[in-house]
């Protein structure tokens, strides 16, 4: 293990932690002034910084927030701890922003800073597992042995050019297994094209798949190639293709047959030179049974089958598929990457995630954005998640929607207290999801189910009685009677 580095310009705090970590049987190296220390980091690097905020000799009376920059651009992946007798919120923030891994404000306690070195050494020592792992990181991650399944069918067909069909739940990465195949196989220098049927109106989608012709519709000015033609000499993935029209499965069955089709308009036919993997959530053999599916062309799409798990299939593979999207999440933010504790860690790999991967992904990206401190514990998980655990272990069902704890008026009086107390983490985190969605007009929307819940309530509790609701809520008359309009709360039931 590389050395713990002290850079502090008090001899004494030096000396102190200097000698209680050599008892602790860290090694240590210690430095008088900033300069020192960036200047060693040319040529090596430690297995955890501590330092010391304002010291001469940087640029700026914060020298040590200039070494935490320098630390944080050579070694991303460093755990930096910064302490300061100046306890200020400015500090604390600024350390926080440049990527510390915690602020230790002086005076502390001994045995508290090597507690807090002791955690630092721990990440430095997993995260340079990560990054060894990373630098072998397949274009698809997952040990467990469906995965492993999965991985061993794309080497089969690595050099065949046969028809796939990839069944799973949403989210469960079927695009992925869709590109690896096209990535490994003698068509990978050719076009590998994606769409997905349930997505485009059915009006539309023939034009997608096979180009139209000028003239062959209102709208259509010029001649359009269609999916088939961009995939040439490649891979055309299509993805929900139980969702496909039963005119267009007549369509591509007989592409699918004899290799030709025509442009919607069209009437000479075009060679398709292409390889056709699809997708589905859904099961195609109950949609034959129930007439919905053609039977001919599902036997043409399923020569091969590839069934990829569900995420609660493969627990053993989220802290991977955690720590590879918050890197992701990272470097499409340009913000240093976060870290997730054992604890939050343990607790990720019990949820259900019913949305797969997708789901996990998204969660990533949020905690990216969300999480106050570079190591994610369980407290800035979503809160809907933190109450699945939570429920597990008191046996009641979890609030996962903003007003639960309003609307639901079977509640004894302590367990709304309880409730209650969440509405706001359930609020931030519903939020933050509407933000990431791209929503709009969001201010109006939660201010609109707000105002419904807290007066639905008002009125049930006073038995539909407008003026007393008002004089409880500390609002006027005239207010809850156009609040009662613009809502639509008239028929509010009277609480039993």
């Amino acid at each position: 293990m590389k050395p713990i580095w002290i850079v502090d310009d008090d001899q004494s705090i030096r000396w102190v932690l200097e000698k209680t970590l050599a008892r602790e049987n860290l090694s240590c190296k210690t430095f008088g002034n900033v300069n020192e220390a960036i200047l060693a980091l040319e040529s090596e690097s430690p297995q955890v910084l501590v330092s010391d905020i304002r010291m001469p000799g940087g640029a700026t009376s914060n020298a040590g927030l200039e070494l935490l920059s320098a630390a944080k651009n050579k070694y991303p992946g460093l755990p930096v701890i910064v302490m300061t007798a100046f306890s200020d919120l400015e500090s604390a923030v600024a350390s926080f922003q440049g990527g510390a891994f915690e602020y230790l404000p002086k005076p502390f306690d001994v045995d508290q800073a090597v507690d807090l070195i002791r955690r630092a050494v721990d990440e430095s020592l997993r995260e340079s597992a990560y990054e060894e792992q990373a630098e072998s990181t397949p274009e698809i991650l997952g040990h467990a042995p469906a995965m492993q399944d999965v991985f061993r069918a794309i080497g089969r067909l690595s050099q065949s050019n046969v028809t796939v069909l990839i069944t799973g739940e949403s989210g469960s990465g079927k695009e992925l297994v869709a590109r690896a195949l096209h990535k490994h196989s003698p068509r990978a220098a050719s076009p590998f094209i994606a769409l997905n049927t349930a997505a485009i109106p059915k009006d539309l989608l023939e034009s997608e798949l096979f180009g139209h012709e000028r003239g062959a519709f209102t709208g259509a000015q010029s001649m359009r190639r269609g999916r088939f033609e961009q995939a040439e000499g490649g891979t055309l993935f299509l993805d929900e293709i139980g969702d496909m029209p039963s005119e267009l499965q007549t369509r591509l069955l007989r592409v699918l047959s004899d290799g030709h089709f025509y442009r919607v308009g069209g009437h000479n036919p075009l060679r398709a030179n292409v390889r056709v993997i699809a997708a589905t959530h859904q099961d195609l053999e109950t949609q034959v049974t129930a007439g919905v599916f053609r039977e001919d062309l599902y036997h043409r799409l399923n020569v091969i089958r590839l069934r990829l798990p569900a995420l609660r299939e493969r627990s053993e593979d989220i802290p991977v598929l955690t720590r590879s999207f918050l890197q992701k999440s990272a470097k499409d933010l340009g913000v240093e990457p976060k870290r997730v504790s054992e604890a939050a860690m343990q607790l990720l790999t019990t949820l259900p995630f019913p949305g797969n991967v997708r789901q996990l992904e998204n969660l990533c990206h949020w905690l990216t954005v969300m999480a106050p401190a570079q190591v994610i514990e369980v407290k800035d998980l979503p809160p809907e998640m933190r109450g699945v655990e939570s429920a597990r272990k008191v046996g009641t069902r979890p609030v996962t929607r903003i007003g639960a704890a309003f609307n639901d008026a079977t509640l004894r009086p302590e367990e709304r207290a309880g409730s209650a107390s969440e509405w706001q983490d359930l609020l931030e985190a519903t939020a933050a999801r509407m933000l990431s969605d791209g929503k709009g007009e969001i201010m109006d929307l939660l201010s609109r189910q707000f105002e419904s819940s807290v007066i639905r309530i008002a009125l049930r509790h006073t038995g539909g009685r407008r003026i007393e609701a008002a004089q409880r809520l500390g609002i006027g008359r005239n207010t809850i009677t156009r609040k009662i309009q613009e809502l639509g709360l008239d028929q509010v039931e009277p609480e039993p």
